[in-house]
């Protein structure tokens, strides 16, 4: 457990040091490009999510197969074969996507998006450049797999915070010094993405071991991984859906400045997922060590203690969200605009993302015994249903219609995929999971927010008062929820001794 401990720190360092880069410089980015603008870098959020299902499964492939080859699965002729071949691929798929995002600019500009005050041709040289970003962070993905697979967890946090230092930093710089242009943003965000994969691609060649012999293109090393890289591909193809169904359709049947908003809301909900996928990040590569079958003792202690760990940490903060979205978004901007507009929607779409959550290592326990085919039948019939659903509420209640459709989606992912991995993998430990590790420290969690409705600040008034508030709350429900969790007031009290 020790390296899985300094990978879930170094994770949560790097993403704790990202996400509140990303989140602090949004309003800066909103003052110096307006909303419209904002609902532009909404769309190209969208577009690399969508862009990534070309990833086919070649991330998530990498991560387990270098995880494997730290076990002794394969030699290093091998490894460095199968990761020459997905990167020859993976450069075919980001040259296509880009002169395919080059070709269909125009048409973006003038036929899709909505906008009143930025011009076409400010729009389309945007969305040119933005083709150039996503096809290069399409690139970056192989690498970043295969850094988390080979357990390099604690260079790549800080590699990457500094890269997004950079990234948000120089972006703003470029505003204030240079130009204050949408163009002008995604430039410099191609820029950094090129420098990252050169970082990140060295680094990776670094840690395997030298090969005598020449590494070269191997349908052989393709094959042995196909199986389950067509499985992620499906999965992946299916999960992107489901995560950005919704703001597509909004894109098109939306203005732009209030699809902004809705992003907006999104973003900040997403803080939820900064927090949970450090930690099952760091947990994966001993789950796929653990997936055979005279270790599923192991296997089962490590899944109840991490997923505890888990939910004492996003349990306060979604709920601390969802009670004070308004608080939030007024203590993190100043704006009342955006307080009006984009807290109500927070609040709805937070919940869907704590589900969303909860389902991430049920997942991962999934694809480390390679089964896959239950999590491609499952996405498949949530995507038709949501998609369904987003088309038919959108046009009669908007975005947040659209944000209660996805906290749907997201119930009945959880309570569906959950069922069947328990019973065949795990098939003691499904109520366990449930009341245990989840409703006990979610419940704790609850009850804090309610008591600390009676004692929050009126109105909008202080940003400060709302940080000293938002700051203590949240102290009192992570103990209260730690209080609740097993296995985590275990090691409180072992640390105490």
């Amino acid at each position: 457990m020790t390296t899985i401990k300094r990978n879930i720190i170094a994770n949560y360092l790097g993403q704790a040091l990202t996400g509140f880069m990303a989140l602090a410089f949004l309003p800066l980015y909103i003052e110096y490009l307006g909303m419209e603008a904002y609902g532009l870098i909404g769309f190209f959020v969208v577009m690399q999510g969508l862009l990534m299902l070309l990833d086919i499964g070649m991330t998530p492939t990498l991560n387990r197969e270098m995880a494997r080859f730290t076990a002794g699965a394969y030699s290093p002729q091998r490894i460095r074969e199968l990761l020459r071949s997905l990167e020859l691929i993976c450069c075919g798929v980001a040259v296509v996507v880009m002169v395919g995002m080059w070709s269909v600019s125009r048409y973006l500009a003038t036929d899709w998006l909505k906008t009143e005050s930025l011009s076409i041709d400010t729009i389309t040289h945007a969305l040119i450049v933005m083709a150039f970003v996503v096809g290069m962070r399409l690139c970056e993905g192989i690498y970043r797999g295969s850094l988390y697979g080979l357990e390099q967890q604690v260079w790549y946090n800080t590699a990457y915070t500094l890269l997004t230092v950079l990234r948000y930093g120089g972006a703003l710089a470029i505003l204030e010094w240079v130009s204050a242009s949408i163009e002008a943003f995604f430039i410099w965000q191609a820029v950094v993405s090129f420098l990252t994969i050169i970082v990140f691609a060295l680094r990776v060649y670094h840690v395997l071991p030298l090969v005598n012999m020449r590494v070269r293109f191997s349908y052989e090393s393709l094959k042995s991984v196909s199986q389950f890289a067509g499985g992620m591909m499906s999965i992946a193809v299916l999960t992107m859906i489901l995560l950005q169904i919704d703001k597509v359709l909004l894109t098109r049947l939306l203005p732009l400045n209030e699809f902004g908003y809705y992003a907006l809301a999104a973003t900040a909900a997403s803080i939820i997922y900064m927090i949970v996928i450090p930690v099952t990040q760091a947990a994966y590569p001993r789950m796929v060590k653990l997936s055979a079958p005279e270790s599923s003792s192991d296997l089962a202690a490590v899944y109840h203690q991490i997923t505890q760990l888990v939910v004492v940490l996003i349990a306060p903060a979604a709920m601390l969200i969802y009670f004070f979205s308004g608080g939030i978004i007024f203590m993190w901007s100043g704006n009342l605009d955006l307080v009006n507009n984009s807290a109500p929607l927070l609040s709805i779409i937070v919940i869907g993302s704590f589900f969303s959550s909860l389902s991430y290592l049920p997942y991962q326990i999934q694809i480390a015994h390679g089964w896959v085919s239950l999590l491609i039948k499952i996405n498949a019939v949530i995507v038709f249903l949501f998609t369904y659903l987003i088309v038919i509420v959108v046009p009669h209640y908007g975005t947040v219609g659209a944000a209660w459709v996805w906290v749907a989606a997201n119930i009945g992912y959880v309570v569906v995929s959950t069922q069947f991995m328990h019973h065949k993998l795990l098939p003691s430990e499904k109520w366990v999971w449930c009341f245990r590790d989840i409703m006990l420290p979610t419940a704790a969690t609850v009850i804090v927010m309610l008591l600390a409705q009676q004692l929050q600040p009126d109105g909008y008034k202080s940003r400060l008062n709302w940080m000293v508030f938002l700051f203590v709350t949240g102290a009192f429900s992570v103990l209260a929820s730690a209080m609740m969790a097993s296995t985590i007031r275990a090691r409180i009290k072992l640390c105490m001794v």
